[in-house]
């Protein structure tokens, strides 16, 4: 297998979406069910993972709960919406129910663009989201 970037898959819509613009960039990428993340954690040709996001809310019992401790620290890990919002409570920062589920267009409001994840992204970027839960503030072990 040649270097790989792995997308465990949550059941998203989008995640054949994020599959095809890491293969725009000339990387080889694979998506697998979250289920299957033990699976390739010692896999040496395993450069990154990506989280997708999910229909499911983190509150909901028997939400994907996906152990990525093979991963971390070895390799960079992309959490995207419910991927995002699993990590985020795992390492005790407050994921909320939102009030009214949100989804369609947005921009993006609050970015920190020191940050070289988001270099050429621009406070008010637009971007599509489907949403249920909100992160509402960091946890001291997540940053």
């Amino acid at each position: 297998m040649p270097d790989t970037i792995l997308v465990l898959d949550h059941g998203s819509q989008y995640t054949q979406l994020i599959a095809r613009r890491v293969r725009e960039l000339n990387v080889y990428c694979e998506i697998h069910p979250f289920t299957k993340a033990a699976q390739f954690a010692g896999d040496p040709n395993i450069k990154g993972v990506i989280l997708s996001g999910s229909p499911f809310s983190v509150h909901d019992e028997g939400a994907p709960d996906t152990d990525i401790s093979g991963f971390q620290g070895r390799v960079p890990v992309l959490a995207v919406c419910y991927g995002a919002q699993l990590l985020a409570k795992r390492a005790g920062a407050p994921v909320i129910r939102s009030t009214v589920r949100e989804y369609g267009r947005a921009h993006l409001d609050n970015i920190h663009v020191a940050d070289p994840l988001f270099t050429g992204i621009h406070p008010g970027t637009q971007v599509w989201m489907s949403h249920g839960d909100s992160i509402t503030a960091t946890a001291g072990a997540w940053r």
